[in-house]
């Protein structure tokens, strides 16, 4: 009786422990139509086909919405930019009080804000958009709060504007085709299929953000940094434009399992081609580029992969 007492005990143990060992993971990616929700539908393959009885649900997501979800458990790993996590961890404004459970995985790829307005609007600078109508995306968007700064930093609001629409890429690529908005801002990679789009119908212009522009948006968050979008990205782009950078990485719960961790890392590390075939800016990322210090705290699974392959 006892042997089938214990023997029962250990069947039930087993039972139990079968399905605690199963992982369903939540990634938040971003809006259809840039690079972030492709992006996360290969990581989700590639991490079930590398790893047992883990699976990843890809969810629509934005910069600063992600990380509010990760903070607060909503969701276990996300896409961020570096600007507003950065804020997160601090407590700065959009983010209400400072985040404890926001950590590091892995820097991707830089990202580039850019401000594109048609060709005939009269916008050279950000000192041109007083009287201007604005595409923007929703809030919770990192690229919507970095419009946001933009108009702060010449003292004015969305209230100066004669028409804003908060709405999808491709929403601000149909106002822009059809005249009702003379500019529409976005954060992503570049080229950005959104403006190769809006291109082929509209001739359009990329407004340079640089010199005191963007020294004063430096003033609202040290973290804005110049970076380059070449010439000849867009059509009708003959020369270099300087506008603001900041990198693209993948945050998570501090929380989440540190093995979980370092085996999804470990299996992106060695699909680095499939990634960049959904966005070609992955395509350099190396365990150096990846533990990148970006100012937020590392994951411990994410800081073991790194040693272990001579990145720390």
């Amino acid at each position: 009786m006892r042997v089938s007492i214990l023997t029962a005990a250990t069947a039930l143990a087993i039972g139990a422990a079968g399905p605690a060992m199963a992982q369903d993971l939540k990634l938040m990616t971003g809006p259809q139509g840039g690079s972030w929700y492709p992006l996360g539908g290969a990581i989700q393959n590639i991490v079930q086909n590398s790893m047992d009885g883990v699976s990843v649900q890809v969810l629509p997501g934005a910069g600063i919405a992600n990380v509010k979800a990760v903070e607060s458990g909503k969701v276990d790993l996300g896409f961020a930019n570096s600007v507003s996590t950065v804020d997160a961890i601090q407590g700065n404004a959009p983010f209400e009080t400072k985040a404890t459970d926001v950590c590091n995985v892995a820097t991707l790829y830089p990202q580039y804000f850019q401000v594109i307005a048609l060709a005939d609007s009269g916008i050279n600078s950000p000192g041109d958009l007083a009287g201007k109508a604005a595409a923007v995306q929703p809030k919770g968007n990192t690229g919507e709060a970095i419009t946001a700064h933009m108009l702060q930093s010449q003292g004015l609001s969305y209230d100066d504007l004669p028409r804003v629409n908060h709405g999808s890429y491709t929403d601000a690529v149909s106002l822009m085709k059809d005249g009702n908005a003379d500019f529409f801002t976005l954060g992503t990679t570049v080229p950005a299929g959104a403006v190769m789009d809006l291109a082929s119908a509209r001739d359009i212009k990329v407004v340079p953000i640089e010199g005191e522009y963007l020294a004063k948006m430096q003033e609202l968050n040290p973290g804005y940094k110049q970076i380059v979008i070449p010439a000849g990205s867009y059509p009708g782009q003959d020369a270099d434009v300087n506008t603001i950078g900041y990198a693209t990485h993948i945050i998570a719960r501090c929380s989440l399992d540190a093995d979980i961790v370092y085996n999804i890392l470990k299996s992106l590390s060695e699909h680095v081609p499939d990634l960049s075939a959904i966005a070609k800016a992955v395509g350099n990322a190396t365990p150096e580029t990846m533990a990148r210090d970006i100012g937020v705290p590392m994951h411990e699974g994410a800081a073991r992969f790194y040693s272990e392959n001579g990145a720390s």
